[in-house]
């Protein structure tokens, strides 16, 4: 039975060509050919330039993003679909977002994460935005998995060099390998390439390893988990917690009032 995950980036895709292509074409070979992978980046002109690095390496300016995430999340399932995907490594208000809605709702970061663990015994993770480093051991500490966790590191590039990657991808390549080996000694035995860009950079050009440790492709791993946890729901009935602070969907009228309340688009929203 076909599947629909609503796919949500942290970066505006219609400023990003090259990232965006690479994403479409990433997404098709990776999912199943029942699986519908419909893409949703942020709103034109969010950020002042293409790059969202400058505002979400700001914890306060990310959290004032997230907005849009909640809005797409409710979007998603008012909309019919099975799934709700968070695409970017920080997982902005994953845990909010999951307990308000009734449909499935992953996160890149915490697929990878997770999907690291069968692996290998510790992960590192690789980023190019630097000021992002507090966020994801904090995010890993919150998954549990912060014992699992081996660092993370700076790669040595940033977005604009990521960018030009998709046009001359040897020279980032070599970049990324360097950097990888330097986590390697520090006892990594999986790979994250943190943002989402790197990550389909390097699994577009096959970079599945090095030197005998696996590069994880983090957008294969929240795809495969949406796609289980849609299954274990249909086939087995299983969803996730309901009860709880964390895990008690509100009444779907108070959050209408509240986003109201605080001047936000109001999207249809289904129960």
């Amino acid at each position: 039975m076909a599947l629909r995950i609503w796919h949500q980036s942290f970066t505006v895709l219609s400023d990003l060509g090259a990232y965006d292509d690479a994403l479409k074409t990433h997404f098709k070979r990776v999912a199943r050919p029942d699986t519908e992978i419909v893409m949703h980046g942020m709103r034109p002109g969010t950020y002042r330039t293409n790059y969202p690095g400058n505002d979400i390496r700001h914890a306060s300016l990310q959290f004032l993003h997230a907005i849009q995430f909640f809005e797409g999340g409710l979007r998603a399932q008012a909309e019919g679909f099975d799934a709700y995907a968070i695409s970017t490594l920080p997982d902005p208000g994953l845990r909010q977002i999951r307990s308000m809605l009734r449909i499935p709702v992953v996160g890149y970061g915490e697929s990878a994460m997770l999907s690291s663990c069968l692996l290998g015994a510790r992960f590192g993770v690789m980023v190019f935005i630097s000021e992002l480093t507090d966020l994801v051991a904090d995010n890993a500490r919150n998954y549990g998995l912060s014992q699992r966790l081996c660092g993370v590191s700076d790669v040595g590039f940033r977005f604009v060099d990521v960018l030009a990657g998709f046009s001359d991808p040897a020279p980032l390549i070599e970049r990324f390998k360097v950097a990888a080996r330097y986590m390697i000694e520090r006892g990594a035995e999986v790979l994250i390439p943190g943002e989402a860009p790197l990550c389909v950079l390097l699994a577009t050009h096959g970079v599945n390893n090095v030197d005998g440790v696996p590069v994880l492709d983090s957008l294969s791993c929240w795809i495969k988990h949406a796609e289980m946890l849609c299954d274990l729901k249909r086939q087995s009935g299983v969803e996730r917690c309901q009860r709880g602070y964390f895990n008690e969907p509100p009444e779907s009228e108070r959050v209408r009032e509240i986003l109201a309340f605080y001047g936000q688009p109001v999207p249809p929203f289904q129960a």
